[in-house]
C-alpha cells in the first residue's frame, strides 16, 4: 500500500487541531510532538513525489528527442 502525502498532511492538521483544543499542557505537548513527526513523514513523501514527477518529465523529454 502506498501512502500519499495527503494522508500525512491530514494527520498533521488533526494533531494541530487537537493541540489547539486542549487546556492540558502535557496533551498539547504530545500533540505537537506527533504533529512534528507526521510533518517529517509528509515532507519525505512530498520530496519523493516531486522526484518521481521530475524523473517522469525528464524521461518524457529524452524520449521526444531523436537519437544521433
Amino acid at each position: 500500500m502506498s501512502v500519499t502525502s495527503d494522508f500525512y498532511l491530514a494527520r498533521v492538521a488533526q494533531c494541530d487541531g487537537e493541540a489547539s483544543e486542549t487546556d492540558l499542557s502535557n496533551v498539547r505537548d504530545r500533540c505537537l510532538r506527533a504533529k512534528a513527526a507526521w510533518q517529517a513523514m509528509a515532507d519525505r513523501v512530498l520530496k519523493g513525489e516531486g522526484n518521481r514527477k521530475r524523473q517522469a518529465a525528464d524521461k518524457a523529454v529524452h524520449q521526444e528527442r531523436p537519437f544521433g
